[in-house]
């Protein structure tokens, strides 16, 4: 155990790296480096030490605020559902996982052994979390410009890959843009049966380009229903 944590402490003293690679002088190392310390690790140490938990809460709130911000002054033509999808799009674990790759953040981690042995240094969820929790110490050391600059150096280059291939779109939106696009008219949604007792219903809805029925879809309310039907609507478009 002691050769352990003195590997993991070997492993934790230099950020030059880092500091590099996201082009921001750290002024308190110590506050950096708690962004490392995951929850599992505070059962291998005798010192009272507190895990990133907290700094990752903060860094999510940051990093919601100022996507937010950013898509709000990029794109005026969104309505508040595309920005609410693009965001989300964004900030999603896949992409703050990538980034920690990029910034090597899984190899600064202080992880339990079970955790190492288990891939938690590649976990992405993980890694994600550790994302949020430099971002919320680096508000901390630094304020928001600091954080702005890491999103703007390596998140936000992110949104023109994410535009081009529509992926922060729903089913209904893509479809009723293709639907548009040919015919000039918007899908319609409608009930096509309803079944089971008020607490428990069952909404079956399809999906309707003209009078002309594309897709139904089946759920427990009927956004959900409309969603699957959108789904099942746009791949018997695409198929066409």
């Amino acid at each position: 155990m002691e050769f352990w944590g003195i590997y993991l402490k070997t492993k934790m003293q230099d950020l030059t790296d880092l500091s590099q690679k996201i082009d921001i002088t750290f002024h308190d190392e110590n506050l950096i480096k708690q962004a490392f310390i995951h929850r599992s690790y505070l059962n291998e140490v005798k010192t009272k030490i507190s895990s990133n938990e907290r700094l990752e809460f903060l860094g999510d709130s940051i990093l919601s605020l100022l996507v937010s911000v950013y898509l709000f002054t990029k794109y005026p033509q969104f309505s508040e559902g595309e920005l609410t999808n693009l965001r989300s799009a964004v900030v999603k674990t896949s992409s703050l996982a990538t980034i920690s790759c990029q910034l090597n953040l899984g190899e600064l981690l202080r992880l339990s052994r079970g955790e190492e042995e288990s891939g938690g240094r590649r976990n992405p969820s993980i890694l994600a979390d550790t994302f949020e929790a430099l971002l919320g110490a680096v508000y901390l050391d630094q304020g928001l410009p600091a954080v702005e600059k890491i999103l703007g150096k390596l998140l936000f280059p992110l949104l023109s890959k994410i535009l081009k291939s529509k992926t922060y779109k729903d089913a209904k939106s893509i479809f009723q843009e293709l639907v548009q696009e040919e015919t000039r008219i918007s899908p319609t949604y409608k009930v096509i049966k309803e079944i089971g007792p008020d607490h428990a219903k069952k909404f079956t809805v399809g999906a309707y380009v003209g009078n002309i029925l594309w897709g139904a879809g089946a759920g427990k309310n009927k956004q959900e229903g409309e969603m699957k039907a959108a789904i099942a609507a746009l791949e018997k478009w695409q198929r066409r």
